[in-house]
């Protein structure tokens, strides 16, 4: 268990501040106090279970309404939390005069399910000697799973932390490492890091293990942390991160903003890199030896991402979630140039390239991306983005895929900021932004001063136009307020005549993710005298333009042919028109709009462009676009750029590729020997020996990269080759396919296939590439029906303990087997590993492979479809995946695959069709059957809650004093009829009648201006509260959370303890009932008096003779919250500083 201690200094903002909250998630909270006085708190968590025990609800666009109904109810940009404090009556006046308040939180963690990660490795040992060790992790906002704090990266304070572990262990976390104490018995030692830079909770983290210790050779400020027996793959991988600081210190003009720098490699981490203030979290898989070369620009770019993210992302944060694109796009620019001068100008052309691709598929298939969403009123109905299956408000709404497609376009956006200001301006923006921000760090607190280390899109677009002095109004209108791409269809025709190219530039506008462009766009013509750019104007209607040509035909042509880089060739010009002086054509070679553009031009133009065009893009434009042409002559200009060393080698690989297409497309016209390999034995095999192969001298990283001569890659792709040559088996009689009838050829392929499984075991090659290999190269087998389909195999090797790489694999291979198998076992196999894997990037992983490779969809029948199948699903992302966001998310997308988004036909009816409204006197259809847009009635959510206060009445109301036991219960799955009322309701005895036993239900909802905390609260208020009110204060202080708790001064003590077992915390339940009411004058039919009539009247009567034992039951020993502090730590309770203390 963790215990921990937080201790937060409030500066107030605004007067009438009689509530603070706070996100908490996981924490139990034992007690508050604020200046020294014991607090009445509520804890509720309405994320816990978004739709609250609706049976009958099953349409993903209820689920996604409530949901992010539910976000937003503890959202802290909003001033909302799960953790709500009522400052005492006694410091009122106190707020009142702006006086800083302080805030003591004691908390305890037990077997956390999301927030920090647990990995203690199965082996004998001590805890040091088996590598155990723990770390934070999350996606966006997931500081509140480990201490209660303002979870939000607009409220900057600085910050204090302590961490006490075992003697062995060492903890890393953000800030200075001011010293370091042992206890009197020498088994522990305390940890005490000081970050004086005013920093969000979100970019604070931790790390405890064993961990071996470099400081950085070229920096002294820089130290790296790995897990043991990994120093000497740490010190190679590393040697090389100063350049990285010294190119980003350059361009930036700016020096690195923190006073040190720490590097963390951790085993299964959540993603591959996460930065944090002054620190970066990575996977160890990214570590690797001189030996290994593939590996290389992989970690240097990592290293890359974290560094950038340093500047902008933790020392420049955000001023709301509308402003993310901002810091994502200038950290993933920043990242681009430095992959322009570490690999040159062709790799970064090469990944714009890839990465406008990866934007505009997504984008045509899932209907756009917006980077800079606006909420008029808040509700669902205003929602930007109606064509998405979730809601865009808050990053934890999001899909993975959406959120990594966003960062994508937000750089290239920045791309075409930079194209229009230059790079010049570009640079000197980013400068400006960082000096303003570095003063302001410096300061004590003053809002108004910190402020400048918040970053809003309109500052940004200001800091801009001031120093470049250009609008770029319609660039930011066309790409940011707005989503979707351009798609261009281009053609042209030659007029011999006027010797002019008369070009036709069509676009479609009307299909989904697609829009309407008006502006400039730059075509290049390459003529016989030239390489000449015109600039066209597009406008609403245009479609020909007419450009005229330089040269005249190829009967004046020169000698030599000048390019664009103003390089003379030689060509040979027998395969162009007599007539027309073009060889080639390219729309848009700069990359400067977010379009698709589908260009018809004669083969022979695609093969000069190929063969001539310097530019790597027209070249890898040009070979997609042959792929088409399966002729003699695109063979012979594939080859020729195989053979040409000075090409860039993933253009030579891409032509690889194609001429293998082509040839199989010319199976019946080719001649002469196989294409690949007389290319690979004239260029790779001893001439003297034509069987023997060369071995690689690494002199040409190129010529590596063609060839792949390193042993575990060079095996696994030959693996891979020999797979993709078989073609499917034919079944003669529907013959059973067994070893002792394999044919030859496959039999040869599944022994190597085999005797490279079992040397694995025995000298493993790095990263397991080899078994990967091997484990696709059997599903292939299976598939194309050479072996029997068998998923034994694959589920031993997806198992946990297996190396990360090979799970994937396997499980990939699961999957498919069960899409063309329909196998309910495995699919089942499949769901529990994701509900059980202590693993989160495995959990993730899974569902994002059923999400492209599904066992059915909503379009098809399949017996896999049952109510069984979508009862788990819901509950998976209803309740099971409440401490993970990106799981959730990735159940919702899952769930959308397979059902869409109305309610899945596998379902039978709900027992009623309508429901009558008895005010306005009309029936409707039921809105469990119905798919709904929004939800206008009260949602149902659950609620952890532990209510303490002072003074008040444990018995009849649930709420236990500061002395009692804590209350931090939730409710349970399924609820019997005749329960206690729910947390939320408050019976209240009508004695107007003179009946006894009559009660009427009171929801207690956030809205009043007089809250009760001595009242049970439940999250119904909260939804009840966003969906209805969202923009009232709760309190004439509302924005107490933002504006008031802007400097925050934190103290967490936190004891953790692990003994190697289950992660599954043990959870205590409150049994509640269900009133199944729509509204006040609204009856339905009720299932347990078998009438219509009005339900709230029926429920009450079940209730009346339960309600007096209604919190009897919830009370279990409280756990001793620690007290002790350290003389330290009390001296400097007075400073304006976050101070965390953990036990390990």
């Amino acid at each position: 268990m963790n215990s921990g201690y937080v201790e937060l200094t409030i500066f107030p903002t605004v007067v009438n501040l009689n509530r603070i909250k706070l996100n908490s998630k996981q924490c139990r909270i034992y007690r508050v106090r604020v200046n020294e006085l014991e607090a009445p708190f509520i804890y509720n968590d309405p994320t816990l279970e978004v739709c609250h025990h609706e049976s009958k609800q099953r349409n993903l666009n209820y689920f996604s309404s409530a949901y992010t109904a539910a976000v937003s109810a503890v959202d802290p940009d909003a001033g909302h939390g799960e953790l709500v404090i009522k400052v005492p009556s006694e410091l009122w006046k106190q707020g009142d005069d702006l006086k800083v308040l302080k805030v003591y939180i004691e908390f305890s963690l037990d077997q956390p399910k999301g927030g920090l990660h647990f990995v203690v490795p199965d082996v004998e040992g001590s805890m040091a000697e088996r590598g155990a060790h723990v770390f934070s992790f999350g996606y966006q906002n997931s500081t509140r799973f480990w201490f209660p704090c303002v979870d939000s990266y607009s409220e900057l304070c600085t910050w204090k932390l302590e961490f006490t572990v075992d003697a062995s262990m060492v903890a890393v976390s953000c800030g200075d490492l001011v010293e370091t104490i042992y206890t009197h018995d020498m088994r522990k030692k305390t940890f005490h890091y000081v970050l004086p830079i005013p920093t969000a909770a979100p970019n604070i983290s931790l790390a405890v293990g064993p961990f071996e210790i470099l400081v950085d050779p070229y920096m002294h400020e820089v130290t790296h942390f790995c897990l043991p027996q990994l120093l000497p793959l740490l010190k190679h991988s590393m040697s090389y991160l100063h350049e990285i600081f010294e190119f980003y210190e350059e361009i930036l003009t700016c020096r690195y903003p923190y006073a040190c720098f720490k590097t963390v490699f951790v085993d299964e981490a959540y993603v591959q890199v996460s930065s944090y203030a002054s620190m970066s979290i990575f996977s160890t898989n990214m570590l690797h030896s001189a030996m290994i070369i593939d590996q290389t620009p992989q970690t240097r770019r990592c290293l890359a991402q974290a560094l950038a993210q340093q500047f902008f992302g933790c020392f420049i944060s955000r001023m709301s979630w509308a402003d993310e694109w901002v810091l994502k796009g200038i950290s993933g620019y920043i990242y681009g140039l430095y992959l322009k001068k570490t690999f040159g100008v062709n790799e970064y052309r090469h990944w714009i390239k890839e990465e406008l691709d990866k934007i505009v598929d997504y984008e045509l298939k899932m209907g756009g991306v917006l980077l800079h969403p606006t909420f008029s009123g808040g509700k669902e109905k205003d929602n930007p983005t109606p064509h998405l299956h979730f809601s865009i408000k808050h990053p934890h709404t999001l899909s993975w895929e959406y959120y990594k497609m966003f960062q994508c376009k937000a750089h290239l956006v920045m791309r075409l900021i930079e194209n229009r200001i230059s790079m010049e301006f570009m640079l000197q923006v980013f400068n400006k932004l960082l000096s303003l921000a570095s003063t302001a760090s410096s300061q004590k607190y003053q809002s108004h001063m910190w402020s400048q280390m918040l970053l809003s899109t309109h500052a940004f677009l200001k800091s801009i136009s001031n120093v470049s002095g250009k609008d770029i109004g319609p660039l930011i209108k066309q790409w940011v307020d707005q989503s979707s791409v351009v798609k261009f269809f281009g053609s042209f025709a030659f007029n011999r005549k006027r010797n002019v190219l008369e070009l036709e530039i069509r676009q479609d506008y009307t299909s989904s993710g697609t829009q309407k462009y008006v502006g400039p766009i730059k075509v290049t013509v390459q003529e016989l005298d030239g390489s000449f750019n015109h600039t066209l104007q597009i406008e609403e209607n245009s479609l020909k333009h007419d450009i005229p040509c330089h040269s005249k035909s190829r009967r004046n042509k020169k000698k030599k042919i000048p390019l664009m880089n103003g390089e003379e060739v030689d060509m040979d010009l027998s395969a162009m028109d007599a007539d027309s002086p073009l060889l080639w054509i390219r729309i848009d070679p700069d990359m400067s709009i977010l379009r698709k553009v589908e260009f018809e031009q004669a083969d022979f133009m695609w093969q000069y462009q190929l063969r001539y065009e310097r530019d790597v893009v027209a070249q890898e434009e040009a070979i997609s676009a042959l792929e088409k042409f399966p002729t003699p002559a695109s063979r012979l200009a594939l080859t020729d750029i195989l053979e040409q060393e000075q090409c860039f080698y993933k253009v030579r690989m891409q032509a690889c590729f194609c001429l293998a297409k082509i040839a199989n497309a010319m199976v019946s016209t080719w001649q002469g020997p196989p294409a690949m390999k007389s290319l690979f034995t004239r260029m790779f095999c001893c001439k003297s020996c034509p069987n023997i192969v060369k071995t690689n001298n690494f002199i040409s990283f190129q010529s590596y990269f063609l060839q792949k001569f390193s042993d575990n890659y060079y095996r696994a792709d030959l693996i891979e080759a020999l797979t993709n040559s078989l073609t499917p088996a034919i079944s003669i009689n529907n013959e059973v396919r067994t070893v002792d009838n394999l044919n030859a050829d496959v039999r040869l392929i599944l022994e190597e296939i085999t005797r490279f499984l079992n040397m694995e075991k025995l000298l493993p090659s790095f990263r397991n590439t080899i078994t990967v290999s091997c484990l696709r190269a059997i599903r292939q087998l299976q598939k194309n029906g050479h072996i029997p389909s068998d998923p034994s195999l694959f589920k031993s090797y997806a198992e946990y303990g297996q190396f990360v790489d090979v799970r994937i694999a396997a499980l990939e291979a699961l999957v498919d087997y069960t899409r063309v198998e329909r196998s309910s076992a495995e699919l089942q196999w499949l769901l529990n590993l994701v509900q059980n894997d202590p693993t989160h990037y495995v959990r993730h992983k899974i569902l994002g492979v059923l999400c492209k490779n599904p066992p059915f969809t909503k379009t098809t029948d399949s017996a896999l479809c049952n109510e069984a199948l979508v009862d788990q699903l819901w509950k998976l992302m209803n309740s099971g995946t409440s401490n993970d966001w990106r799981l959730r998310c990735d159940a919702v997308n899952l769930y959308y695959t397979l059902f869409g988004l109305t309610r899945p036909s596998c379902l039978p009816l709900p027992e009623l069709g309508l429901v009558l409204n008895l005010k306005e006197k009309k029936a409707v259809l039921n809105p469990t059957i119905k798919p709904e847009l929004g939800v206008s009635t009260v949602l149902d959510t659950p609620a952890s809650i532990g209510i303490h206060g002072v003074g008040m009445n444990p018995i009849s109301l649930g709420v236990c004093g500061v002395g009692q036991p804590p209350q931090g219960l939730k409710r349970k799955a399924e609820t019997p009829l005749g329960s206690p009322p729910e947390p939320g309701q408050v019976l209240q005895q009508q004695d107007d009648d003179g009946r006894g036993g009559r009660f009427k239900i009171r929801f207690n909802t956030m809205e009043d201006e007089d809250i009760d905390m001595e009242t049970v609260h439940d999250s119904q208020a909260f939804i009840h509260q966003h969906l209805n009110l969202l923009e009232r204060p709760s309190t004439p202080g509302k924005h107490a959370q933002i504006h008031a708790c802007t400097n925050t001064h934190m103290h967490v003590c936190v004891t953790i303890t692990s003994a190697g077992g289950s992660l599954t915390p043990t959870r205590s339940h409150w049994s509640i009932p269900r009133t199944k009411f729509q509204g006040r004058n609204r009856a339905m039919w009720c299932t347990q008096c078998s009438a219509m009539r009005n339900a709230l009247t029926c429920t009450l009567e079940r209730l009346s003779s339960h309600y007096t034992s209604a919190w009897h039951n919830t009370g279990g020993p409280r756990p001793q919250a620690r007290t002790q502090q350290s003389t330290s730590t009390s001296r400097r309770r007075g400073t304006p500083l976050m101070t965390t203390r953990c036990a390990f």
